[in-house]
């Protein structure tokens, strides 16, 4: 077991970092839009769930991705490898083209459910300028999918640090305007300052960032004969691709959905709560991140033992994802109870906006290492390509019992966004209960690669 978690962590910490890269973003806009003030935060933050919320069942299907291309490295089929990125490229830009059309019905979403009128606006221009990221951000992730099964993952960490430090500098810059420059800056002063939509810009344009740096990383590994054949359209790869993603998909609109859901209904309690609501769920999103990083990690060695038929390396790599996660959410979960004014303070110096956080932060607290395990386990799951398991148990976990859960506690007994992050804790815990065991049952068995199974 040690020997498989140090393999783990040498490739958990570069993805970890990677995801962790993408959602330090998403801490700075806030960090820096919270300076505009709470309803700037809110509005940003609704913008950003609702975007989560439709751009998520894209980002499952391209984690069907996943298994195909590390089972085809395990087995040493290097050719369908190259070949099954190129098909995972096409789906991401057609998903992207359906997708965006669902996310231009964003600002009738937010009229139609009730959201503070004052807050509709700038909800609307932050969701809007996002959907520009759309496609690109789809298709790092299958470019990201290719290079971890090599276990090239430098580059990942180099478009993280890329992207972050512009990322930064044009949220300033686009949020109070160029005035903020110095002088010897010249005429990008004279650059307005455009609030969320600043943020939203800036934002949008790292993803563009982070696939060229990516995809310049998959030209420097040896290509195979006829890849430029395989770059046309191959129906039995996508059909097999569709066939693991679609119940990802399923899997993380279900969980993602239950917290754009949340943010929703915290919208409704007013413009402090939703604030609250967005600045912890940004910080529990971020310490998540390297919970996913280990889970992606776990997702990859299971899928390249069943590649090489290695029914004892699949448990072990799976197993090792459980304890792995665990431990790095144990981190974030005494944080979140130790100092919540302090971590709240890093995101806004709305004094109102901080008192509604803090009992947040305990209820985060409470649920990362259910967060972590559960990531871990849809991870091991992905691995071997079994899916739809994951998207029953979120189903199950989510929707059956954390959605009522919340609903109960938020509004019939009257606790407010505290009560609706209850319902986090109930489904996660879940969750988290059920794909465990679901590995458990399949690991104790020989697991079949995608590639062999009829479609």
């Amino acid at each position: 077991m040690r020997t498989e978690l140090r393999r783990l962590f040498a490739l958990a910490l570069p993805l970890a970092a990677a995801e962790a890269g993408t959602q330090i973003m998403s801490v700075v806009d806030m960090a820096v839009i919270g300076r505009l003030g709470g309803l700037e935060l809110a509005a940003a933050g609704l913008g950003n769930a609702v975007f989560f919320g439709v751009a998520v069942f894209g980002l499952g299907l391209m984690l069907g991705v996943d298994p195909l291309i590390s089972q085809a490295v395990g087995a040493r089929d290097f050719v369908s490898a190259r070949r099954v990125m190129w098909q995972g490229i096409w789906l991401a830009l057609i998903t992207s083209a359906v997708l965006t059309v669902l996310l231009l019905c964003g600002p009738f979403l937010l009229r139609t459910i009730g959201v503070k009128p004052e807050i509709i606006g700038p909800a609307s221009s932050f969701l809007l300028i996002r959907t520009i990221g759309l496609a690109p951000w789809l298709v790092f992730f299958v470019v990201r999918a290719y290079l971890q099964a090599h276990h090239v993952t430098r580059p990942m960490v180099v478009s993280m640090v890329v992207a972050n430090v512009f990322n930064l500098m044009a949220d300033i810059v686009l949020v109070f305007g160029g005035r903020v420059l110095p002088l010897w800056f010249g005429p990008l002063r004279a650059i307005p300052p455009l609030g969320v939509a600043g943020a939203a810009i800036s934002t949008a344009s790292c993803q563009f960032v982070q696939l060229a740096i990516v995809a310049a990383a998959v030209v420097r590994i040896e290509m195979p004969e006829g890849a430029a054949f395989w770059r046309k359209w191959n129906g039995e790869d996508i059909r097999r691709a569709l066939r693991v993603g679609l119940p990802t998909a399923l899997q993380v609109t279900a969980e993602v959905g239950i917290f754009a859901l949340v943010a929703l209904l915290a919208g409704r309690l007013g413009t402090v709560d939703l604030a609250a609501h967005q600045l912890v769920i940004t910080l529990a999103s971020f310490t998540f991140t390297v919970a996913l990083g280990v889970a992606t990690a776990g997702s990859v060695r299971v899928g390249l033992a069943v590649g090489a038929r290695d029914q004892h390396a699949a448990r072990l790599a799976g197993h090792a994802a459980f304890i792995g996660a665990a431990l790095v959410m144990s981190v974030g979960a005494l944080l979140f109870i130790a100092i919540p004014s302090l971590l709240a303070r890093m995101l806004t110096n709305q004094p109102n906006v901080v008192a509604a956080a803090i009992p947040l932060f305990f209820v985060a607290g409470l649920f990362q290492l259910s967060d972590g395990l559960q990531a871990a386990g849809i991870g091991a799951l992905r691995g071997a390509a079994d899916t739809r398991f994951a998207f029953l148990s979120n189903i199950v976990g989510y929707w059956i019992v954390g959605l009522p859960v919340a609903l109960l506690l938020g509004f019939t007994m009257k606790m407010g966004v505290v009560g609706l992050w209850w319902g986090f804790v109930a489904g996660l815990t879940v969750v988290a209960i059920l794909v465990f065991l679901r590995f458990q049952w399949l690991s104790a068995k020989a697991i079949t690669p995608v590639a062999e199974r009829v479609i």
